[in-house]
C-alpha cells in the first residue's frame, strides 16, 4: 500500500499555524483530512510542500498573505445601521451577505468587529486575510481515494453525496 503523498490520496495531518512571532493562531485540535492533488482543499504551497513525504514526516511552510487568505482588503469593511441587525448582535457574529440595502453584491460572510452607538462595523475579510503565516504539519495518515471521491474533488465522511 502506497503510504506517501501522491495525487489522489487522502491525506491526515495534524497540524498548527502560527504567525511570524510565533502566537498560535489555529491549534488544530482536530485532524485536517483532504484530497491530495490539485483539489482546492488546502493551500497550493501546503499541497506543493506534502507532495512524496510519508507518514510521520513533518513539514514547516512559511506563507505570505498571497499564499494563504490574501491581502486585508479596506473595502470588505462596510459600517451599517444598528437598527437592521437583530438585538443579540454581539462583537464576533456572522452574517452571510449584508443586511436589506447594503452594498454587498456577493454575498461574502462578514463578521462583526464592533459596534458604536447605532452603528455596525462589519468586515467581509478572512480573519487572517493579511497575515504571514507558519503551517506545520505532520502526515498521520494516507490511503488512496475512492473512485468517487477523485470524480466530487473531495473527501467523503458518511455525510456527503
Amino acid at each position: 500500500m502506497n503510504t506517501q503523498v501522491t495525487k489522489n490520496t487522502v491525506v491526515t495531518l495534524d497540524y498548527n499555524v502560527t504567525d511570524p512571532d510565533g502566537t498560535i493562531v489555529d491549534a488544530g485540535k482536530e485532524p485536517l483530512v483532504y484530497l491530495h492533488g490539485g483539489h482546492g482543499d488546502i493551500f497550493p504551497r501546503i499541497e506543493e510542500a506534502l507532495q512524496g513525504k510519508g507518514i510521520g514526516e513533518t513539514v514547516v511552510i512559511k506563507m505570505q498573505p498571497d499564499d494563504a487568505f490574501g491581502e486585508y482588503d479596506a473595502g470588505l469593511v462596510e459600517v451599517e445601521p444598528l437598527q437592521d441587525f437583530p438585538k443579540e448582535l454581539q462583537v464576533g457574529m456572522q452574517f452571510e451577505g449584508l443586511p436589506e440595502g447594503g452594498h454587498d453584491d456577493d454575498a461574502s460572510i462578514y463578521r462583526v468587529t464592533e459596534i458604536a452607538g447605532d452603528r455596525v462595523v462589519l468586515d467581509g475579510n478572512h480573519p487572517l486575510a493579511g497575515m504571514a503565516l507558519i503551517f506545520t504539519c505532520t502526515v498521520t495518515a494516507v490511503r488512496p481515494a475512492s473512485a468517487e471521491e477523485i470524480a466530487h474533488g473531495h473527501i467523503h465522511d458518511g455525510d456527503c453525496c
